[in-house]
């Protein structure tokens, strides 16, 4: 006789089965779709998004979550844990209406798509509509979500849960103190060379060499794969089928590189999550801050670093000849960390970037909470640019359309990105402390002991800790800016001789 628990599985389940056929046809949307299928192709996902939100918040759904939570004592600690964070979800999805849910999937569709028309004509105006009825619809979710405090608070809790205006407020107020005046200092030494990134570098060597690169890091090709899109991405469908996406530039070596080093981290951790969990909450990650820990520390911590690529430099070498036979490993580590303000965020050095967040933070504030309104926001977005890092934006496409994320509905996610990054330096310096010569493996070109330790610490778990319980877990503290900030200082103070 099936259990009460078994039942609530196979209805988990079941949704999951629906929520990751709609994220098939989004990874098909922007991957292979061909241009006229757009429309029909908003009307299939808005339909699953429909009868997931009718799966999600059914009545019977719900007296099944609140029997196993009454009787929660009878369950495992994480059978437990997965009904409780499945009933929290629960009633929070319950606060909306399918109309709702239907309508906000066609404005995500739609704005994808102009987002994708005003890339190729370089024209914000173009977007201006549909990210007018983003904000539109994110703001009537912060009402109907509620919140205490700021209406941001609604959104940002939807990507790291229990994160506030005022933690981030302040957490950005120390990242400008201490990361202006170590900016300074670094800006005010010689500048690194790193010319050589820009010369010409053959597309299908490119493509071959980062196929190389995710299976160095450890990505199962048997459980994934990777493809072209605008913006790189990751997606899962389960642990045994994750993907990602890169994009290359014949005339910037690192565009690609560390593109596909940070999705391939990203893949790392969704590989690693346990299959027995599909479709159930220890079945998936922590919070965005915890992802992009992942692909950071992978992306910096390990994929720019001197060690890295020791044991790697000579292929790159006879793959690119012209454009690296001339340049040493010391000048090639150095040239790939070169610290200047730059106009894109992916393409970022390590201490910018965390300007180019600040920056998205303030606008999605505003916009929230109607200090801004679409109407002038690429001027805004230029003289933030100029306030933060000096520099000037020539046009949309360097400017208020780089990112793919206002497209996709997705305000309350850029804060993240800082937040992933100071846990990965954190995570960092503790795996060094606990792997037993780490440096000394990666520069053998070997990186399996450093996966070992993150599929241990974090990707097993799921969801079963919060971010900040994971952070003290594996730290002993939460999380703490400092290490980041000792990080950047032994690295960048090492390269520009401070």
């Amino acid at each position: 006789m099936i259990t009460k628990y078994e039942q609530y599985v196979a209805e988990m389940q079941k949704i999951a089965d629906v929520n990751y056929s709609i994220g098939l046809l989004q990874w098909d949307k922007e991957v292979k779709m061909p241009t006229k299928g757009a429309a029909i192709r908003s009307q299939q996902i808005s339909t699953l998004s429909g009868i997931v939100h009718e799966l999600s918040t059914s009545d019977a759904l719900g007296d099944l979550l609140e029997t196993l939570f009454e009787n929660k004592d009878s369950l495992s600690e994480k059978q437990a844990k997965n009904v409780v964070l499945s009933r929290e979800k629960f009633l929070k999805k319950k606060k909306y209406t399918i109309e709702f849910v239907k309508h906000r999937s066609r404005v995500v569709a739609n704005a994808y798509h102009q987002w994708i028309a005003a890339r190729k004509a370089n024209d914000y105006g173009v977007f201006k509509e549909a990210l007018r009825e983003i904000v539109k619809i994110s703001r009537e979710e912060t009402k109907i979500l509620g919140y205490e405090g700021h209406p941001y608070n609604a959104l940002v809790d939807q990507y790291e849960k229990g994160m506030k205006v005022n933690v981030l407020d302040e957490l950005f107020k120390d990242v400008r103190q201490q990361l202006v005046d170590f900016g300074t200092k670094v800006r005010e030494c010689e500048q690194v060379d790193n010319s050589f990134l820009h010369k010409f570098y053959e597309k299908d060597k490119q493509w071959k060499f980062g196929l190389e690169l995710l299976k160095e890091i450890g990505y199962d090709f048997e459980a994934g794969r990777q493809d072209i899109s605008t913006h790189p991405f990751s997606i899962n469908f389960n642990s045994n089928d994750v993907r990602v996406t890169t994009r290359i530039d014949e005339n910037d070596f690192a565009n690609m590189t560390w593109s596909t080093i940070h999705e391939g981290g990203h893949a790392l951790y969704e590989q690693g999550l346990p299959l027995e969990s599909y479709g159930l909450p220890l079945g998936t990650n922590i919070s965005l801050g915890i992802h992009e820990s992942q692909s950071r520390l992978w992306e910096n911590n390990v994929g720019r670093s001197l060690s890295f690529w020791k044991p790697r430099y000579e292929n790159v070498q006879n793959i690119f000849p012209e454009a690296l036979k001339e340049v040493d490993l010391d000048a090639f580590y150095k040239g790939m960390n070169r610290v200047e303000a730059n106009l894109i965020r992916t393409e970022s050095d390590e201490l910018n970037y965390h300007f180019h967040v600040l920056i998205r933070y303030e606008i999605e504030k505003g916009l929230i909470e109607g200090s801004l309104e679409v109407d002038d926001l690429d001027k805004v977005w230029n003289q933030k640019y100029k306030e933060y890092m000096g520099v000037d934006v020539p046009d949309d496409n360097q400017g208020i359309l780089q990112d793919i994320h206002w497209s996709h509905g997705s305000l309350g996610y850029f804060p993240t990105y800082s937040l992933g990054s100071f846990y990965a330096a954190q995570f960092y310096q503790q795996a060094e402390k606990e792997i037993e010569n780490l440096k000394e493996s990666i520069e053998s070109g070997d990186t399996q002991p450093l996966l070992d330790w993150l599929r241990d610490k974090v990707h097993r778990h799921g969801r079963f800790y919060t971010a900040e319980e994971l952070c003290i877990k594996i730290t002993g503290e939460p999380l703490n800016f400092k290490y980041f900030m000792n990080y950047a200082k032994a690295k960048y103070g090492d390269i520009y001789g401070l």
